[in-house]
């Protein structure tokens, strides 16, 4: 099954896109700003600026609040067919919209927007919950604590993990997390798998079928530079993401308009088992890395990446 978004406005497209993306880079600006009135004798205008980050940090988030319900429904309808986003779900029968699925999207990219596809807040897939687990990091930045919460975002440690599984939800996971990103490079994909055991043990933990999905196009919607060395992958792992100088359409954090197509494999059952084996978990794993490459050697040429290739590290 395919399914294709379309553009129904590019003015709300590219306003829902900014709203969704910007908070990262108006952080940067308003700390700028508080700093340059601060050394230019404005400092009760600099207090004010940096108040009003450390009251977004500490403000309890409400995902059900009118203003996130509207923010949701408007970010998932226009987003989608900004770039736009086509969905190909191999086997829509075998998804049973009331079970929970680990769904684990590879590449992270800068940033795995793809993954909003299965997002309940675009109601592409045929899952009646969806929850997507971000680093923590996430929810302790201003204006970005806000929105993730909004879209269906939550912490990605195994709490939560457990838990919106356990309640019905289907979760969206990018193993590769932030070493992906440290290995990304401009010549080939990078799927940073073969040291990701976390996420099958819970998938066999909860009995929850792991889904193997991949995102063809997610590498071309942002320019990007980052450090090279020891230095910069130890920084990395102790903030728990990696920095590095991205850019959009004309320098902006807008991604460029480029076709993203997200692949939906088949399921892999699991049988439940609270206290998985090591061994259980190598052969669970085992069958997610071939699927992942099977669905990417499969779909390359048909998604416009025919050149294309994947190193699985």
């Amino acid at each position: 099954m395919v399914i294709r978004t379309r553009c129904h406005s590019i003015a709300h497209c590219f306003i829902a896109m900014l709203i969704w993306l910007a908070a990262i880079h108006l952080n940067i600006l308003l700390l700028l700003l508080s700093s340059f009135l601060f050394f230019s004798s404005s400092t009760h205008a600099a207090l004010l600026i940096v108040g009003l980050l450390l009251v977004l940090m500490a403000i309890p988030l409400n995902e059900n609040s009118k203003l996130g319900q509207a923010f949701a429904r408007y970010v998932g309808r226009y987003v989608p067919g900004y770039f736009p986003m086509t969905l190909h779900i191999e086997e829509t029968k075998a998804f049973n919209p009331n079970k929970s699925y680990v769904l684990a999207l590879e590449p992270h990219s800068v940033f795995p927007l793809g993954s909003l596809s299965l997002l309940s807040i675009t109601g592409l897939m045929p899952l009646a919950k969806t929850k997507g687990l971000v680093s923590s990091a996430v929810f302790y930045t201003p204006f970005l604590r806000q929105i993730a919460t909004w879209s269906g975002l939550i912490s990605a440690t195994k709490e939560n993990f457990v838990k919106y599984l356990e309640t019905g939800h289907s979760c969206i996971i990018i193993p590769g997390g932030v070493h992906e990103v440290m290995y990304m490079n401009h010549e080939f994909e990078v799927a940073f798998l073969k040291q990701r055991h976390g996420f099958v043990q819970v998938a066999i933990e909860t009995g929850s079928p792991l889904v193997p999905v991949f995102c063809f196009g997610q590498r071309n919607i942002y320019r990007w530079w980052k450090p090279k060395g020891k230095l910069y992958h130890h920084i990395a792992r102790t903030l728990r993401f990696a920095p590095l100088v991205f850019w959009g359409a004309f320098g902006s954090p807008i991604p460029y308009r480029t076709p993203i197509h997200i692949v939906v494999g088949k399921p892999i059952q699991v049988r439940r088992n609270p206290k998985p084996t090591k061994v259980e978990v190598a052969e669970v794993h085992a069958c997610f890395l071939s699927a992942i490459e099977k669905l990417f050697l499969k779909y390359r040429d048909v998604t416009g990446c025919k050149d294309l290739e994947l190193k699985i590290l």
